[in-house]
């Protein structure tokens, strides 16, 4: 056996526009509501992990070279 929605039918619903809108000074049918889940959510895995930090390092290298190659190419310039 099919369930009834828990909505009701726009076009059978007083003060519901054809549109499905409200008119004004009405109030809209009400909803089913939903519950939560009873389930706990789940911890959050960490953040950094070992792979983040090898990537950040190799970053950091890099940009650390580039502003070494950077003032080196100053110096050479204007020294």
């Amino acid at each position: 056996m099919t369930a009834v929605p828990p909505d009701p039918d726009p076009f059978g619903t007083p003060g519901v526009d054809r549109a499905g809108g409200v008119r004004p000074g009405d109030t809209p049918p009400d909803s089913a509501q939903t519950k939560a889940t009873a389930n706990r959510d789940p911890a959050a895995g960490r953040n950094l992990t070992p792979r983040a930090v090898i990537a950040f390092v190799v970053i950091g290298l890099f940009v650390v070279c580039f502003l070494a190659a950077g003032v080196y190419l100053v110096v050479q310039m204007f020294g």
